[in-house]
This record gives C-alpha cells, structure tokens and sequence, in this order.
C-alpha cells in the first residue's frame, strides 16, 4: 500500500488522486480524502492490483472524475464498421489499435497506462508515446472488445481523444520514409565509394597498374548507379517537369551537374584514365537529401488543416424507442431525436424540443455571451449546451448544417498555390542558361587547340557551378529559423510561410480569444461591504450555476466556504436564486436582482448584481481581461502595418480598443462569412499581402482565405483551424519578432545567393580556363556548399537572439 501523503488547504481536504479542492462532504477512504466517487474508484482500482506506486512517481498524478460520463458513450464502438477504421491490424486472436490521448502529462501516467494489463489480463500490451500523447492497446478480441479496452482506460482517468475525422479513411504518406530511404541508399554508396578510392587520394603508386584499381572503378561505377536512379530521381524528375512547362527551377543546373558528373566519371573509369568522381557525386545526393528532409519536414504533433469533423463529436446519444443510444455521427438523420448533455457540442441545426439551453456560440460566431434558447427554437450545429440536458430533433444532415458551410466556400476547395515564387528559382531563370552559355563557349575555345582541355574547362564549368549552395542555403536556413521559431512557442506550417510573412501589408485580429485572454477576466466589486457569511451565501449559490458569468464569481471567491443550498432555481438571461442557511440570494441582472435603481457600472463591462433577502448589496463588474503586451504590440505593428479588428461579439469593447487602433477600423457583429468577404475585399483593393490573426473555428474561413493564417492557441496540441502557423497565447506579444525575424532570414538568404554566386563566378572564371581539372572542381564544389550552409545556420541564431527568440 502507497504511503503517499496528502495537504490540505486550511480546513479544505485536497483529493489524494488528482489535488482537486475537496468540498465539506467529500469521501474518505483508507484515511485519504476524494473529491468524488470517480477518484475514490479509481483509487480502489489501484490499490486493489497492486499499482499504487502510480502515486509514488508524483504528487496527485491523476485527473479529475467528478464530470462522470456515460458508459452508453461508447456504446458505438460495438458497431464494426466504426471500431474497425480505429483498429490498425486484427487477426483471428488479436487486435492492436491506438489512441491519441491529451491527459498523458507524466511518468505515472506512463506507469499506469503500461501496466493497465495487470489491471485486465484481456490486454497483452499497452505502449506509450508521450511525446505524441498516444497509447498503443494490443488485446485479446474474443476476451474483451474495443469498447470495453476504451472503457476501462476512460475510468481511468484517461479518456482517448475519438473524433469524427478520426472515422475517415486517412491517406498516409511515404514521402518522409522515402527520403530516409533514399538518405541510406546515398550513405551507403558514399561511404563504400570513398573506401574503394583511398588509393587514389593517397597517391598508392603500387595500385596504379594493377588490374585491382579498374576493380575498384568498376565497383564505384556500380556502388553510383543506385545514387544516380533513386536517390537523386526526384532532382532529375523535378528538372523534367519544369522543362516541359517551359520554365527553370533550381533543379536543373544540379540535375545537370550530377549528369555532367556522372559521365565524365563514368568515362574516366572504362576509359581507364582514371577513378572519376563518384564519391563527389554521392556526396552531392546526400547534401541535397538532407537539406529537402530537412526543408519539408514539419512539426507531426500539430494539425494546421482541419475541418468541422475535427471538432464534432464522433458518436451522439439519441432517443429511439424510449431508450438512449449512442450511435456513430454519420448515422445521424434527419428527424432523429438527439440528447444533448452540458459542455457537449450541437451536431447538426435542430429544433429544441425539451430543456433550457444556453447556447455557448463563441465556437462558430465568436460571441462570449451564452444565449438562451427555449422549444421550438432554432439551435444551429457548432453551439455547445452550457446548462442541463436538452433533447432536439434533427433538421439537417450534419454536412449540411450551418458551420459546415464554412468549408463551402472556394478559401477552402481549391488546392494551396504558393504566394510568390521562390526566391531560388528566379535566380535559376538567368543562373541556368548563363552557365550553359559559359560551359560551351568555353568547350568550343579551347577545342580549337587542345580537345582534352575543352573536355576539361566544360566539365569543370559545369561541376564547380552546380549550385548546391544556393539550393541548400534556403532550407538549412529557413529550417532553422522554424526550429528556433518552434522552441520560442511559434509553429509554422512550412517554410514557405517565411516568405509569404515578408509580404504582409495589413494584419487582422480576431477579438474574442485573441486580443482577449480565455484564462480570466478581470473582476471587481462596488457596492456595500459584504460580510464573511454574505460572501459565503454567494459563493454557495452560483457554485451550482453553470452560466459563465456565475462561474467567474464563483472562481473570484475561491477559498470561501459554502453553504448547503435549498430551492436553487435559475431563469436563463436573468440570473439565479437560492437559500442559504434561511437567506435568500440573487445574483443577476439588475432587475432580477430587484436593484433597477443602482448604478449599473460601465458599459464595457458585464455587471452581476447581488441581493440578499430582498436587499440590494452591490454587483460585480467583469471585464475581457487582455493579452500582456497587447499595448506594446499594437503599437509596434501599427506604424509599419493596417490594423483591424473584425469580432462577432458586440461593441462593448469598441472604447477601449479605438485606443489603440482608428474606429474606423473596428468592426463588430461580424458572421464568419462577413470575416472572409472583408478580407477578400481587402485582398483586392491593396497589392500588400493580409495576415490574420484568429483562434476559433470562426475564423477559418478567414484563416484559410488570408495570405498568412495565424492562430493564437492556449493549447498547442488541442486547437489548430486550417492556418499557416501557431503561436502559443503566452507568447502573443511575439508577433512582432515572428515578422522581424522572417525578414532577417529572407535577408540572409539572399546574403547566401549573393556570397554563393560570386564564388560561382570566381570559379567559372578559373574552370574555364581549361587549367583546372574536374577533380578539383569536385573537390571544392561541396566544400563551399558546406561553407555557406555554415555561415547562413550562424547568422539565423545570430539574428534569433538579437530579436529575443533565444
């Protein structure tokens, strides 16, 4: 048995399995204090297979259990058709599936999670990848099923993370597993190549005319031949493609050099004149994969392209029969009824038929303030219950509901173009032929006197110039600066949004959950002085509330005793009742309250009035509480950028935003639809690019629709619409350095063309002289690329840190 001890908080128990606050009639078993029911069976469950280390490995390791959900929730993985689009391999004993799981936060999660077979026999192994938060199950079928394994693991504490789009069939791809291929095969031929030419860089005059040295030239050209078909394919494929559009990449001087390479040394080799330049060539390869692994791999854990099916749930409870159900969401249909619990989200427009809702709509339109709904009333898909139970009848199929259309407009059909072409290409446009030009003129020169030294200068030429340095310099550094971006709190979707940043003439903010902090708002009291027991009978009554307003009152009074409470009632839009130890408190509007003559505060913010036995105390006033350094940034941004607010709340805040940005460019009420039609119009009428900067689905119309769609997220992992990047909430104020730094990277980029271009042409000059062998130019060509690759990777942190990422 664990000898972990628990604190307690005054005279308040705190619950030895997840440190919640325990209230007055909290439980207590094995002289240790739980919450709730769920924690103290969780902990039975522990303790009764021999797992209570899991308390040793950290101090309340465990998740809350009060929220206790349905086991009827899960009842849809019975249904085959869902259970086996989450099963990833099943035979005639086993099935494996795994789980993405957000609650994994430590080494007891692991423990527990790993040695949950001890707890059901039925599961013969459970792995865990805390980096990505998933669990791996492997279980016996015939002995338990998917639901019953999700079940045990939820109880647990650890509920998988299960949504619609999780349902869909997903297209995996291979171009990450490709290039390790591709990597190894060059690798491979590289280290062997130079092995087999040692030799020839020693200068072993004993090799020089024996057949064991043609030996070794034949190995190499062979040891190449796999370089030169697979692992450097795509540069010849890419080269190929851009010919037959008529046009130049970058691709084309290399896939040209490698060929040049390739040649000559092939020619060298069964001409018996010499060893050639394999080793060069597979170096090259290897250079050139690791830089586009390097360019196009990104951050797996993040999300930047969703769509409503991310967010939906993936099973509903409905009413059939006088019994409950819970069904996969894509059997929902129209005229079904649907039961809809706190906290859980609308999935398609319904009719409200019995309950009181209050619709939380900040999902969809952006608007904080719950709405009630009474039946009869229209609910739109995308609004989530705040209050009691509800039961609707389906009006629309799920993609045809309101949020869905969203995802109907052309932002979100047409495939991603890239906003400007890359920097590296424009310079291949004059680069490639002007190589070209050299290369033959130079052959043709000397070909008039000495064939053997035209063969050399055009070889040389073309070897020396391929332009491995410019095409590396871009992704190694742009690669870095999204990892440097990344450790700061900043995630980019590639690094082409780099690029597209410098760009950016006019930025737009979301308000709700951007400007705004969601963590808390800023809260105070005017009125006469409570006393110890008058706030006790407040914290008691909106303690059972579930309006947001009654929960931040609630929070404000953390700490304070309460009360048992008898004849609670709430009126949804008005406020709610109840008595306490005989008194009878209101805490509302105004005229809910019975205080219609006090003052009512600003009008910027939302005032909670209070009333004990029919007198009037005071009320609250709470206020959007906003983001640290918002100030500083707008007034950074403002000068060199067009700002805007587009926001679906109302215009309570308009005074004290038009502080900091004109009024004139302030606009509230806004419909998703309304967002994205403001920025194609602004798109249209200003040849800048247009960032915007928002955090819920509302905004992804106008995230997907911007030329930079930037998300501001509490919580990296659980929250990204479609956008180009993620900044994490607590680094907002960072926006500034995010946009100064893609600058200062484009700028050493360029440095990097600009610095491997004059060696280009340093060595064009000596190369075409005819007085320089290929050797040579083999030689130097990746010792440069290194070179540049070094310097550009050193400026990138040097700017980092004078923009203060690091």
């Amino acid at each position: 048995m664990s000898t972990a001890t628990y604190s307690l908080a005054g005279s308040q128990a705190v619950c030895y399995h997840c440190g919640e606050p325990c209230e007055a009639d909290s439980m207590v078993y094995d002289d240790k204090p739980f919450c709730c029911a769920g924690c103290k069976t969780v902990y039975e469950l522990l303790a009764g297979n021999d797992l209570s280390c899991y308390y040793d490995l950290n101090a309340k390791p465990g998740t809350a259990q009060k929220a206790g959900r349905s086991r009827v929730k899960y009842d849809w993985l019975d249904d085959p058709q869902a259970a086996s689009r989450l099963i990833q391999y099943t035979d005639d004993e086993i099935a494996i599936a795994s789980f993405q799981i957000p609650t994994i936060h430590c080494s007891s999660c692991i423990y527990l999670l790993e040695n949950v077979y001890r707890i059901q026999p039925a599961i013969v192994r459970s792995q865990v990848d805390f980096v990505h938060k998933t669990l791996r199950l492997t279980f016996r079928k015939k002995d338990i099923s998917l639901r019953q394994a999700v079940e045990l693991i939820a109880s647990l504490g650890y509920e998988p993370q299960l949504t619609l789009r999780d349902l869909e069939t997903k297209k995996t791809s291979s171009t990450t597993r490709s290039y390790y291929l591709k990597i190894g095969v060059a690798f491979f031929a590289f280290g062997n190549i130079m092995l087999l030419s040692f030799p020839e860089y020693l200068g072993i005059d004993a090799l020089s005319e024996t057949p064991l040295r043609h030996f070794f030239g034949y190995l190499n050209f062979l040891l190449a031949l796999p370089v030169i078909l697979y692992s450097a394919r795509e540069f010849f494929q890419s080269a190929y493609g851009a010919l037959r559009q008529r046009s130049t990449n970058m691709d084309i001087p290399i896939a040209l050099g490698m060929i040049v390479m390739f040649l000559r040394s092939s020619y060298d080799i069964f001409m018996l004149q010499g060893a050639g330049y394999m080793d060069t060539l597979a170096s090259l390869t290897l250079l050139m994969l690791i830089g586009r692994l390097f360019q196009n791999k990104t951050y797996a854990t993040l999300a930047f392209d969703r769509d409503y099916k991310s967010y939906f749930p993936v099973a509903i409870t409905v009413a059939r029969d006088g019994h409950e159900a819970s069904i996969p969401l894509s059997g929902l249909v129209i005229g079904d009824e649907i039961i809809v619990r706190n906290e859980e989200l609308i999935p398609a427009d319904s009719i409200l038929l019995t309950g009181e809702a209050m619709m939380d709509y900040s999902f969809v339109t952006g608007e904080s303030v719950p709405v009630p709904k009474k039946p009869g009333d229209m609910i739109y898909a995308g609004g989530k219950q705040t209050g009691s139970t509800i039961s609707m009848t389906v009006v629309k199929d799920v993609s045809h509901s309101y949020l869905t259309q969203l995802w109907n407009d052309d932002a979100f059909k047409e495939e991603e173009e890239p906003g400007t072409i890359a920097l590296a290409d424009q310079v291949s446009r004059y680069f490639t032929p002007a190589v070209l030009l050299i290369a033959i003129a130079a052959g043709a020169y000397w070909a008039r006197t000495d064939m053997h030294r035209a063969m050399n200068a055009f070889t040389a030429v073309l070897i020396i110039t391929c332009p491995c340095a410019l095409a590396l310099s871009a992704p190694f550094t742009l690669g870095n600066a999204i990892r440097i971006l990344a450790k700061y709190g900043i995630y980019l979707k590639n690094a082409t949004v780099i690029e597209k940043i410098t760009t950016i003439r006019s930025i737009i903010f979301d308000k709700t959950g951007t400007l705004t902090d969601k963590s808390g708002k800023h809260i105070s009291y005017s009125g006469d002085e409570l006393s110890p027991d008058d706030k006790m009978y407040i914290a008691s009554v909106t303690y059972h509330s579930s309006h947001p307003l009654s929960r931040r009152v609630y929070q404000y009074l953390s700490g304070t005793p309460t009360a048992v409470v008898s004849g609670f009632r709430e009126e949804h839009g008005q406020g709610i009742e109840g008595t306490a130890e005989g008194h009878v408190i209101r805490v509302g509007s105004a005229a809910f309250a019975g205080c219609v003559d006090a003052q009512t505060g600003s009008p910027q913010a939302s005032a909670v009035h209070i009333s004990i036995d029919g007198v009037c105390k005071g009320h609250y006033e709470i206020r959007n509480e906003y983001r640290t350094g918002l100030n500083d940034l707008i007034g950074i941004l403002r000068s060199r950028f067009d700002l805007y607010v587009l926001s679906g709340d109302n215009d309570r805040e308009k005074e004290n935003l038009k502080r900091i940005i004109p009024a004139d460019h302030l606009l509230f009420d806004q419909q998703p639809a309304d967002k994205l039609r403001f920025i194609k119009q602004l798109q249209e009428k200003h040849t800048g690019k247009v960032m915007m900067v928002g955090d819920g689905l509302n905004d992804a119309g106008a995230l997907r629709q911007s030329d930079v769609g930037l998300v501001v997220s509490d919580d990296t992992n659980n929250f990204s619409p479609a956008c180009d990047a993620i900044i994490d909430a607590r680094r907002f104020d960072g926006i500034d350095h995010l946009i100064s730094y893609a600058g200062d990277a484009m700028h050493i980029i360029k440095l990097s063309y600009g610095i491997s271009l004059l060696y280009n042409m340093a060595g064009i000059y000596i190369a075409a002289q005819g007085t320089m062998s290929p050797l040579v130019a083999a030689i130097l060509m990746p010792i440069s690329s290194i070179t540049i690759i070094s310097f550009s990777t050193l400026l990138s942190w040097i700017a980092a840190h004078r923009r203060g990422l690091v």
